[in-house]
């Protein structure tokens, strides 16, 4: 008798088994059991065939080579181990294990089902004495659903080796092999060996192959090879269509995938669950909240749908994703069959849309009342919340309670802690337990890169998309750029993009538009508003407009961005030109202005000096809008006024805010102001009131130690100093940032540490002397510090800003625009400086700072010296 076989008695009956004869009855014959016994497995009465099963063996009838194969097929059906462990242990007493070839085979399939271990398959595999092609279908079938993808090709090989023939069925299970190996470029190769031998020996065309190869194209990358599939079905049934739109649904393209529904209704092929389930998903990422109403309507019109619980899920991810969380709730709280994975898809829409603690509370409901446990997933969508949740203090908690629930060595748990660790700012905690994630997918690399991002890493993150793709490079060249299994998808660009934008790294960001275009997810929305985004910060305002106009769909956040872009680059007409069309024109999804989109367009305001127009619009806002102003618009405001000189009209702004509200943003923006115009008294009280609220923020004493230097008051000027020193809070240094070749150079305030070092200082000295017989005055008044004129002269040269400046002149064809990016407010020195530079060298320099976008050309500004 086998190791792993059980002695243990048989189960009682779960449901009334086949009537036990009375004493004047006559007892049912064996043919009459077995056939019933049949008839149930048959129907999906898999409880019913156990009684009638139990029943017969009561009878002291002995199970035959006919019974075996059904009641193992209904012990699979239910997973149910133990009981198929017991059914063996008869075969085993009877003989059949090695005299029934038909007996083994459905046990490999039950043990593979049952998820067994992998010994116990190949036990019962390696006693069949007379293998047949079911055998060899059986064992690669359960390696499959062991998931051990290496070892099921092994078998797929050894069957050929012993002259055996793959039927269609042993295509299905190979195609799926090849999906999931770890190799991508030996999985499409002999993905494609198999596909020709199915054109070569399966001329009937079967449906069931042509799905399984179209799956095995989607998972490998190759989804253009699996519509080719599709289009050549002669009878295309509801499998084939639930293939094709779930896989253009899971490659991200979405608008593709609503297509293929839209046409699978045009052809009357009535949709299911599984239909529903994987159009919703679609809507969700393109946000199209009516689609997804229908799709709601036309299930609750079907009663089965509506108790489907991957159904209920998926309406409430939808609703949730379409920012419509209420309704999502109240999809959760009509679900008649409530899963875990209807709780996961709640907690994961209430986190999406920042409702963090209703999540937890959620959370905390599931533990106390539902009785279900969580699970992996559960965690990847509570985690979220714990990390944005102000009345969630420790964090750290939940990382050990996913440890205590044995869920620490879980990869989609893994990710969510990395993302964690990366919002608390411990970056190398984030990049420990990346590093301890064995077999890292596609969401483990962005979820590094977006760490990254997050904690202002931007060249580590562009790194680790290098590294990520370097990681699974193949010699194939139709793989195009970027190479392997990991290929970068919508949600790597929309996470790498912004890093692009923060270095001003126009090449690579340029790489990556054309890898989007290539690829079909330039017109992802979330795609091409990171393009938007990338574009008009590396001061490519009409790339970003030319991008913005070809998407389309766009979502608010879509036009923000191009709002936003417009301040940036001073262009105050056009962004109030943009919020016109967006209110007034017929948009995307009958899109409205939000909170988001007036911080841009009074910042738009503010750049261009429009002060009037910016200052008439926050008083209606509310009114014509139906936006309330929050601490955020008050803040611009405030900059508003202050940058045109109105202090006193901004200070009383300040003061007139409601009590609830944080004034920390609004003094902030005051005390900017009183910097700019040095305004010592306002400056004063606008600090006091900052380090009250923000004690530690560098900024506010750096502010009022300016302040202090530009007037003169030195004595002043070095006890903030002092103070900052006493309290451990460190000035940030001035960063600036040039692209050069496929690197991001990096130049910080009195740097020497750069290669061309002597070579940078003494160009600008040469350039300085050429400068002021064009009438450049170094401004000294720049240079806070208590020293002689020469010595300031000297600090002017080592701003960061003219070191990166200097190095693309230096590097670049004559003529080449130069664009650089720098962290802080550029100085008056190096504006003044850099317009005489574009006029002696004949050069066009692009600046970003911290605030907006200076466009130098033939010695004038785009800024016309407001900023």
């Amino acid at each position: 008798m086998l190791s792993f076989c059980c002695t243990t008695t048989l189960p009682p009956p779960l449901s009334t088994p086949t009537p036990t004869p009375t004493p004047n009855s006559k007892p049912p014959s064996k043919a009459s059991l077995v056939e019933t016994l049949r008839t149930q497995v048959r129907s999906n009465s898999f409880h019913e065939a156990i009684s009638t099963y139990i029943n017969l063996t009561s009878l002291g009838i002995h199970p035959d080579n006919f019974v075996f194969p059904a009641i193992l097929k209904a012990s699979s059906a239910l997973h149910d181990l133990k009981f198929g462990q017991q059914i063996h242990c008869n075969i085993v007493k009877l003989g059949y294990d090695r005299n029934s070839t038909p007996v083994a085979n459905t046990l490999v399939h039950m043990y593979g089902k049952c998820g067994c271990e992998i010994d116990h398959v190949y036990k019962v595999f390696d006693g069949i004495t007379q293998r047949d092609q079911v055998s060899w279908n059986s064992l690669i079938n359960a390696l499959c659903k062991l998931e051990e993808w290496e070892l099921a090709l092994d078998a797929f090989r050894s069957m050929g080796e012993e002259g055996i023939l793959p039927s269609s069925f042993t295509l299905v299970s190979v195609a799926l092999a090849c999906s999931y190996v770890l190799d991508g470029v030996a999985g499409l190769r002999l993905g494609k060996e198999v596909h020709g031998y199915a054109l070569r020996t399966d001329h009937d065309r079967k449906t069931f192959t042509s799905n399984a190869l179209m799956t095995m194209y989607a998972k490998l990358g190759r989804i253009d090879d699996s519509r080719a599939i599709f289009k050549l079905f002669g009878e295309k049934d509801l499998v084939s269509w639930n293939t094709i739109i779930s896989s253009f649904s899971q490659s991200g393209r979405f608008y593709e995938a609503m297509e293929l529904f839209r046409c699978m209704v045009l052809e009357k092929c009535k949709p299911d669950g599984v239909t529903i389930s994987t159009a919703l998903p679609a809507c969700s990422h393109l946000e199209l909240l009516d689609v997804g109403r229908e799709i709601h309507a036309y299930a609750f019109r079907n009663d089965d749908l509506v108790r489907n619980a991957f159904v209920t899920g998926a309406l409430v991810d939808m609703y949730c994703n379409c920012k419509k969380a209420d309704v999502g709730r109240k999809v959760f709280d009509g679900a008649v069959d409530r899963r875990i994975g209807i709780w996961n898809a709640m907690f994961a829409g209430y986190s999406q849309n920042g409702y963090y603690d209703k999540a937890l509370e959620l959370f905390k409901k599931l533990l106390e009342v539902s009785g279900l446990l969580p699970n992996p997933t559960t965690m990847t969508s509570v985690l979220p919340a714990c990390i944005h949740s102000k009345s969630f203090s420790d964090k750290k908690t939940i990382h050990g309670y996913a440890l205590k629930l044995g869920f620490g060595k879980d990869r989609y748990v893994q990710n969510a802690l990395v993302d964690l660790y990366a919002r608390m700012g411990r970056i190398e905690i984030s990049k420990y337990i990346f590093d301890t994630i064995e077999n890292k997918d596609i969401v483990s690399w962005n979820t590094m890169i977006t760490a990254y991002v997050v904690c202002g890493w931007h060249e580590d993150a562009l790194y680790m998309l290098h590294e990520m793709q370097r990681s699974n490079t193949s010699n194939e060249e139709d793989y195009g750029t970027f190479k392997g299994t990991f290929k970068p998808n919508s949600i790597t660009l929309m996470t790498i993009l912004p890093g692009c934008a923060a270095l001003t790294a126009l090449s690579k960001g340029k790489e990556i538009h054309a890898y989007a275009i290539r690829n079909a997810l330039s017109s992802d929305v979330a795609v091409g508003s990171a393009l938007v985004d990338m574009y008009a910060k590396c001061g490519c305002l009409d790339l970003a407009r030319n991008v913005f106009d070809c998407l389309p769909i766009r979502n608010v956040i879509t036009w923000n961005v191009m709002i936003m872009a417009y301040g940036m680059h001073g262009k105050g007409e056009e962004a109030l030109e943009l919020l016109r069309m967006m209110v007034e024109e017929p948009n995307d999804a009958n899109i409205k202005p939000n909170d988001v989109t007036f911080i841009a367009i009074f910042a738009a305001c503010s750049h261009s000096g429009m002060v009037d127009e910016g200052r008439q619009l926050f008083y209606k806002m509310n009114v014509e809008y139906g936006v309330e102003p929050k601490p955020d618009h008050f803040s611009c405001v405030v900059d508003l006024l202050g940058r045109a000189g109105r202090l006193e009209e901004a200070h009383q702004l300040v003061k007139a805010m409601p009590e609830q509200y944080d004034k920390s943003g609004a003094w902030s923006s005051l005390l900017g102001a009183c910097r700019i115009h040095r305004n010592v008294e306002l400056g004063e009280i606008s600090a006091n009131n900052l380090l009250q609220l923000e004690p530690h923020i560098a900024s506010h004493h750096v502010l009022l130690s300016n302040i202090y230097s530009s007037a003169g008051l030195w004595d002043k000027a070095n006890e903030v100093r002092r103070n900052m020193k006493e309290k451990g809070v460190k000035k940030e240094p001035g960063c600036s940032w040039i692209e050069y070749g496929d690197e991001v150079h990096k130049f910080v305030a009195g740097d020497a540490s750069h290669p061309q070092n002597q070579k940078l200082y003494s160009f600008l000295e040469n350039l300085s002397e050429k400068m002021k017989k064009e009438g450049y005055v170094p401004d000294t008044a720049s240079v806070l510090h208590n020293i002689d004129e020469e010595q300031k002269e000297n600090m002017l040269c080592g701003h960061s800003e003219k070191l990166a400046i200097a190095f693309g002149i230096l590097n670049t064809p004559p003529g080449t625009t130069i664009r650089v990016a720098k962290n802080l407010r550029v100085c008056n020195d190096c504006h003044a400086a850099t317009k005489v530079m574009t006029k002696v060298l004949g050069r066009e320099i692009i600046m970003r700072d911290v605030r907006r976008f200076h466009h130098f050309k033939n010695g004038t500004c785009s800024c016309g010296d407001y900023w």
